[in-house]
């Protein structure tokens, strides 16, 4: 349930036509029924309107890390909420502040859309990681930690061991650590060392006999449990025992430096600058380029140093100077150095300690067919699937079964993050080497997978598949399958359309929604777009399928625009939108503008909201919600009431810059009625009456846990999907 961050583009200042040279207009019109417009509400593009989004995404942390204080989830599954906040903050660093310190080094006078510089976010974000960071290591060390030892889990300390499990850790370091550990030290000969990106390191002070006190580094390694079992005599009743890597090698420090005093030696973490820059235009080989620039982002420029609580200031200092980072960017913190190191923890053998496991169940349609058959159940009517309630298999079937059909002539396919050992994969490989057309487009750009994406794109090429690295300009995040098939005299297109990633591993822990269709006009769309994919932008028309960055944002805006006219015809009038994020300034003020027209709009953001509800003639019609759980939610819906006539979108973008105009996306309708209204009542709905996973965004950008009402149970719609599937 890891969240994942990506490169965060600005948008550029839209072209089409704004609500903020409308507000004024739209603030006079008559309003729906029941709706009224205060005269002082503010412009639409006032910055009072709008919550910070560094700020709103610290907040979804703590929501995060509210689950891991919540004592009635199972034990491991609460340590492992502690360590997606660790790995979610390390990729805030990585990428939002390193970006906020380059507009900080060049002299940038941009400001956020709540008018803030960046350095006035540099110092709220630090201030508030700061005080999540502090209320994270309460829960581990006051929470967590007591309730491990009380299941026979215990973490201890070095000094608390006896001789003989001291003695049979140090013949673990000896026989496999000390082969693998470098110690390095710092003169005129050899410089401080280029300390990689998230290392944990063991920094000493080490003098001489002649008493010259010199500074050395050891790298923790990272390819060895950060936790080692603690050998015990006393196993059965001691129960399992633990101690973090780096204690272990602190109290055998003098083997590695014989003949000189260990003064002290404590732990420290380097965040580095993960933005890689691609100058695609100018790069004649972008496997090459992006390949170069994975190697040196493990040592861009640091952008936070994580020191031990009991490291001296001269030791910090003396670091610092060499690392080249201000006192602002150095974080003092208790062990363990890195909480996404707990989820070695959460890898335990101890079922009793976690969920239930859930078992993804095949839809009934599929349930009794033949794999061979799947062809048939598609062309009797569109298939949506619900992970990870039901099983991400079909779509995997979907690949296998065109991979081997005769009559399949093509298969077509983006690729943004497949995982390490996936299935999908292994049917493109057998559809290659059946003797079908082969295109995959796999995103060499996507961030923290492009190692993993140009293996595949190396091993899909090597077996005959014709692969395509991207889009200058532009990443592809869509999520669509073309399999073309040859049937009597007529080339039918079939076509698979998601919310997620094509990856059977996150397809569990992931909520989202695919759609397998043979329509006609979305085949077609779906040719349009490999065509424009992998040859030339040129002309493009779609039917049915909105395609960013040129359609889907003016589509959206008509549909908002649709709904503001029957609020002012006194008709129904309402939206509901769920996605992962909000900060595009246009969406933003086009919502405002059809709630001052009475529209009824609820949003289920469960990240980023730059959108501030419940102000006063601007936003009083908005709710928006935020829905934390077991699973995390990763599907983007998009319902408009149309006045009874309604009508819904599902697809890969969310409602930030970056997905509407910096990448090729694919939003597609949900046409059959039977469809529709699974979509609207059994899936929207279930979730909008949650009472168990949801926070209320307030007005200030706080969020409220929504309780059940009077002694009602607490409605748990994760919960209730897994028991209806």
């Amino acid at each position: 349930m890891r969240q994942r961050h990506a490169d965060e583009a600005e948008a550029t200042a839209p072209e089409a036509t704004t609500p903020s040279a409308a507000a004024d207009e739209a603030s006079a019109a008559t309003a729906g029924e029941g709706a009224e417009v205060s005269e002082a509400a503010p412009a639409l593009d006032d910055p009072s309107l709008y919550l910070n989004r560094e700020l709103s995404l610290l907040e979804f942390q703590r929501r995060v890390l509210e689950e891991a204080m919540e004592a009635d989830k199972p034990l491991l599954e609460r340590v492992s909420f502690i360590a997606i906040l660790g790995s979610n903050i390390d990729e805030l660093f990585m990428v939002r502040v390193a970006a906020l310190r380059q507009q900080v080094a060049a002299g940038s006078t941009k400001r956020s859309l709540d008018g803030a510089s960046a350095a006035q976010q540099l110092k709220l974000i630090r201030e508030t990681v700061i005080a999540l960071t502090e209320q994270a290591y309460a829960c581990w060390h006051h929470q967590l930690v007591p309730a491990l030892a009380a299941e026979g889990i215990h973490i201890v300390d070095y000094g608390s061991l006896a001789a003989d499990e001291k003695a049979a850790l140090k013949h673990y370091f000896t026989r496999m650590l000390y082969p693998v550990l470098t110690p390095q030290g710092v003169d005129a000969g050899r410089p401080f060392p280029r300390i990689s990106g998230l290392s944990v390191s063991l920094v000493a002070l080490v003098k001489d006999s002649r008493g010259d006190v010199k500074l050395a580094r050891v790298k923790v390694p990272d390819s060895v449990p950060q936790l080692l079992p603690v050998p015990s005599a006393k196993k059965a009743a001691a129960g399992q025992r633990f101690i973090w890597i780096e204690e272990v090698i602190k109290a055998n420090l003098g083997d590695l430096f014989p003949g000189l005093e260990i003064v002290e030696a404590h732990p420290i973490r380097v965040t580095r600058d993960a933005d890689v820059a691609i100058k695609e235009i100018e790069s004649d080989d972008l496997l090459e380029t992006i390949e170069e620039e994975i190697w040196k982002r493990r040592f861009r420029g640091a952008v936070r140093l994580q020191v031990a609580e009991s490291i001296p200031d001269h030791m910090v200092s003396l670091i610092a100077s060499h690392l080249e980072i201000s006192s602002d960017d150095i974080y003092r913190f208790e062990s363990p150095m890195a909480l996404k190191r707990l989820w070695q923890l959460v890898g335990l053998d101890r079922p009793d300690l976690k969920f239930k496991p859930h078992a993804p169940v095949v839809p009934k349609r599929l349930r009794l067919l033949p794999k061979q058959d799947l062809f048939s159940v598609i062309r009797e009517g569109d298939v949506l699937l619900h992970h990870p309630y039901e099983s991400f298999q079909p779509v995997v079937d979907f690949l296998r079964t065109a991979a081997f059909d005769r009559d399949v002539l093509a298969i077509k396919m983006t690729l943004y993050r497949t995982g390490r050992k996936s299935p999908i994969i292994e049917a493109l490989f057998d559809a290659a080497e059946e003797g079908k057309q082969v295109v995959v487009l796999v995103e060499l750009k996507a961030r923290f997978d492009e190692e993993s994406n140009i293996d595949w794109a190396k091993a899909l090429e090597a077996k005959g598949v014709h692969v395509v690295y991207g889009v200058v300009g532009y990443k592809v995040h869509c999520k669509t399958t073309l399999v073309v098939r040859r049937e009597g005299d007529v080339m039918r297109k079939y076509v698979h359309l998601g919310t997620g990633n094509y990856n059977a591993s996150t397809a569990r822990v992931y909520t989202d929604l695919g759609l397998l269709t043979c329509d006609e006009a979305i085949g077609n769309d779906a040719v349009e777009l490999f065509d424009r994919l992998t040859g030339y932008e040129g002309e493009q028309t779609y039917d049915k399928l909105l395609v960013a960055p040129r359609f889907l944002r003016p589509r959206l805006v008509d549909l908002i625009e649709r709904e503001i006219a029957h609020a002012k015809a006194g008709q129904p009038a309402r939206i509901i939108a769920k996605a992962n994020g909000l900060d595009h300034p246009e969406m933003i003020q086009w919502l405002y503008q059809a709630s001052q027209a009475g529209v009824k709009i609820e949003l289920m953001i469960r990240g980023i909201c730059s959108l501030r509800p419940g102000v006063p003639g601007v936003s009083e019609n908005i709710t928006v919600t935020s829905i934390v759980g077991r699973f995390l939610e990763h599907a983007r819906i998009y319902w408009f009431a149309n006045n009874g006539h309604e009508e819904a979108y599902v697809g890969s973008a969310d409602l930030l810059p970056r997905n509407l105009d910096h990448r090729v996306e694919v939003v597609f309708p949900i046409e059959d009625p039977r469809l529709l209204r699974r979509l609207k009542d059994e899936i929207i709905d279930s979730q909008l009456k949650d009472t168990a996973n949801v926070r209320e965004l307030r007005p200030d950008g706080s969020y409220v846990l929504r309780r059940p009402e009077g002694d009602a149970p607490a409605f748990d719609s994760q919960a209730h999907f897994i028991e209806v599937a």
